[in-house]
């Protein structure tokens, strides 16, 4: 079921997935095992090198796609150019339809190496269709956010800002801003992110601005012109100290900010703090940029700075651009089966998931199991349905998804043990059991 968002819908994605789904339809349309009951899961491995915990993101994006991943006429046109020809196939295709059940973590939800974050139960020829397209989306906003929760940790509380738009895909920047606000970023520089899922933005002026102008102090009474006292502005253009004054001389010494974007940014935080209070603008917030990441966020931690805005770094995953999820058929027509390669396991048979937690509501491990499972006090199950019989079990409105997914995040993070937060290398905090 689509849900009337009143946006233009997206794109039919039907055709963002690898030939290889349509030729292995085709095979099993021809032998007859198109139709077998069959379970596919998607989990991680491992979490990248060194890392605690991940985040999962995405799910909301791939719901949203799910009503749309149809072959239409011009869908069908295009593989037919490509050499797909099989006429069984593109008459299957032509009506395909899913009308599986699909099951998963809810979006926001912490995973570790082995967690069965998403569940497909559908004839294999529907369900292999959804494998790349529900990759493609899960490890890309899964390493985004990932990434993003461990700058929202070492940023200890003050407000991150997401600015990486330049940085990658048109597409990827959108869904970064909006994998980057589940975690807690507090606003984008995205406008197509604050359209499509209420995700706050924020922007002010570049140096492009300030070189515009004859004068640095021509640029910033302009801007604050423009947009109030209350604006940030860039003071580092030419002399940051010089910057400074400038700024406070045009806005007053209630001048909302200024940015800092190069340099020593812990010395220069320092030293402008001290400047901006002997100006009289003791509430004029500092906002860093450069090429932060969690560790550069982290080392700011004593510098009198009241924002970090982030953009390479963020939206390429912070080194781990994409999170390693696989799709793996687990169980056909109720009998598990399992990928033996060396170095490539799986486990056979459909999985259930329980969080175990102590008496203080701290998580100790993640249950991971196709047996049944013998509750115990503390325990918090993470499947959840999220379509039944090819429908949305709750059609939601991007925005209102996202901030359902947000919360979900604030209170597993909350769940955490303490060393989950450190940024030092070391091993998943809960053990997958």
């Amino acid at each position: 079921m689509a849900v009337d968002t009143g946006l233009t819908p997206p794109p039919a994605p039907a055709l963002f997935t690898d030939r290889y789904e349509l030729t292995m339809v085709a095979a099993a349309l021809a032998d007859g095992t198109a139709a077998r009951d069959c379970v596919f899961e998607v989990f991680a491995r491992r979490l990248p090198h060194g890392r605690r915990y991940g985040v999962l993101a995405g799910t909301g994006r791939l719901l949203e796609a799910l009503p749309y991943f149809r072959f239409g006429d011009d869908e069908i046109a295009a593989l037919r150019e490509q050499g797909l020809t099989d006429a069984r196939l593109l008459d299957w295709l032509a009506d395909f339809r899913f009308s599986g059940d699909i099951d998963g973590y809810a979006e926001g939800d912490l995973y570790f190496p082995g967690s069965p974050v998403l569940t497909v139960r559908a004839p294999f020829a529907e369900g292999v269709l959804l494998e790349t397209l529900a990759l493609s989306v899960l490890n890309h906003d899964s390493a985004i956010a990932s990434a993003a929760a461990r700058m929202v940790s070492a940023a200890c509380e003050r407000p991150c800002i997401e600015m990486g738009s330049r940085r990658t895909h048109e597409e990827a920047a959108v869904a970064a801003a909006r994998a980057a606000h589940l975690v807690g970023f507090a606003a984008t520089s995205n406008l197509e992110a604050g359209r499509r899922y209420g995700v706050p933005t924020t922007g002010t002026s570049a140096h492009a601005f300030t070189l515009l102008h004859d004068d640095e102090r021509s640029a910033f009474r302009a801007q604050v012109d423009a947009l109030g006292v209350d604006t940030t502005l860039l003071v580092d253009t030419y002399d940051v100290d010089q910057g400074i004054r400038n700024a406070v001389e045009i806005a007053g010494p209630g001048l909302g900010g200024i940015r800092l974007d190069s340099g020593d940014l812990p010395t220069l935080a320092a030293h402008a703090r001290e400047l901006l209070d002997s100006l009289g603008a003791t509430g004029t917030r500092i906002t860093v940029t450069s090429d932060l990441d969690e560790y550069a966020i982290a080392g700011l931690m004593a510098a009198p700075v009241d924002g970090y805005g982030v953009g390479t770094s963020l939206v390429t995953g912070s080194g781990a651009p994409t999170v390693g999820m696989v799709y793996k058929l687990v169980e056909r027509d109720g009998v598990p089966v399992a990928k033996k390669s060396e170095g490539k396991l799986s486990v056979g048979g459909r999985k259930s998931a329980v969080r175990r937690h102590d008496g203080d509501g701290i998580a100790t491990a993640e249950l991971v199991t196709a047996a049944p499972v013998s509750p115990r006090d503390g325990d918090r199950d993470l499947l959840v349905p999220l379509v039944r019989g090819g429908e949305l079990c709750e059609p939601l409105a991007p925005a209102e998804a996202l901030g359902r997914a947000k919360a979900h995040h604030e209170k597993a993070r909350a769940a955490l043990p303490p060393e989950a937060f450190a940024l030092s290398r070391g091993e998943p905090v809960l053990d997958t059991v």
